[in-house]
């Protein structure tokens, strides 16, 4: 018989041989990864000054409207039901007609529509001046109107429709367009009108209310996110409440030497994103030549209702890598110097002229700070 080979100890053997090159192999991989081979390096700010101010919390206090448990006043729009005692054939709603007076469910008159220009007719006394009165005002100047016809007038009035109490909700709201109200609301009152705001669209930095043609300056991403009860003002009937859609958020850049940016513009973000290199690239600012302005001194404001942030940012820094970038937000005004300036009211007396131009899309802030004289 020939040799007998040991099968059992070779395969233990060649196993244990597996093992020991597997283990080394392993150990081989732990030593190269305690040894990184890309380091990453934070880059400082490119911010070379900041400065925060607050308008007068007056300005707010001047705009929150009528106080509180104050008398109401009539108004265009308005429907009244006038009665006089012991005089049926003065009610009101025996001449109101069909023409001017509001209708009941059942389809019988029951009023008077106060006209556009704020009167109506009464009989026996003709054009009554109504609007901005009371319902006591005008009760007192009806008994004495009539008291000149009727001996000792007792009248009654109700205003049974507040036409004039209006409010416009435009924009992401869930329900917008004309509302009516029952009586004069806040801020929050209002919106509910609209039913929901569309917060995933929404650009609550962008939002503000109109009065008389101005905006005004509440802040509503801290009305609605911080809950700052501050900013719940009181409306008045014709105020405009708008909240623009965040795809429409843009930047402002102006600036720039002569023939490389002269008009400046507006900058759209970008998936609500927009960094102060692709804003100056998109304005037409190049960065090759010193010609295109001070880069060094770039200023930005940033406002949002009553605050505003005034930036220094030293743009060539982040060309050459030894600044990171500098993120804008929406209605931010850039301004590039053409040449060195040496505060900011240097700065914005330069930038006025532009300002003035686009003023109806500036944020309140700016508006009163700059634009209101």
């Amino acid at each position: 018989m020939g040799r007998r080979t040991d099968w059992a100890g070779l395969v233990t053997a060649r196993a244990t041989v597996t093992v020991t090159f597997a283990l080394i192999g392993l150990a081989g991989c732990a030593a190269r990864d305690t040894h990184p081979v890309v380091s990453s390096k934070v880059l400082p700010s490119p911010v070379v000054s900041r400065n925060d101010e607050v308008l007068d919390p007056r300005l707010l206090e001047a705009a929150a409207g009528e106080e509180d448990g104050k008398p109401y006043r009539v108004g265009p729009g308005d429907t009244l039901l006038v009665a006089v005692y012991n005089h049926p054939e003065l009610a009101i709603a025996t001449y109101a007609g069909t023409m001017g007076a509001a209708a009941s469910p059942s389809g019988r008159t029951t009023g008077l529509y106060v006209d556009n220009d704020g009167t109506l007719q009464f009989p026996l006394i003709g054009t009554v001046q109504v609007a901005g009165k009371t319902t006591e005002e005008l009760r007192a100047f009806l008994e004495q109107q009539l008291a000149r016809y009727v001996k000792e007038p007792k009248v009654t009035i109700q205003v049974i429709f507040n036409g004039s109490i209006r409010y416009y909700l435009l924009g992401q709201f869930s329900a917008p367009g004309l509302k009516f109200a029952d009586r004069p609301m806040r801020l929050l009152e209002a919106l509910a009108l609209g039913e929901s705001i569309v917060l995933d669209h929404a650009s609550l930095a962008g939002a503000y209310v109109v009065r008389n043609g101005r905006r005004l300056p509440v802040n509503f991403r801290r009305l609605l996110r911080e809950g700052d009860m501050r900013q719940n003002i009181r409306l008045r009937g014709g105020d405009t409440i708008f909240v623009p859609d965040n795809a429409s958020e843009q930047a402002y850049v102006f600036g720039g030497a002569a023939g490389s940016n002269a008009r400046g513009g507006a900058v759209p973000f970008i998936n609500g994103h927009l960094d102060l290199l692709q804003a100056l690239a998109q304005a037409g600012i190049g960065f090759r030549e010193r010609a295109q302005g001070k880069l060094s001194e770039v200023r930005v404001i940033r406002s949002e209702a009553d605050r505003g942030q005034f930036f220094v940012i030293d743009v060539d820094k982040i060309l050459r890598g030894d600044a990171g970038s500098f993120s804008l937000a929406p209605g931010d005004i850039v301004f590039v110097p053409e040449t060195a300036v040496t505060s900011w009211n240097e700065a914005l007396q330069q930038i006025l002229p532009t300002l003035q131009t686009i003023s109806g899309v500036l944020n309140p802030f700016v508006q009163i700070k700059y634009l209101s004289q």
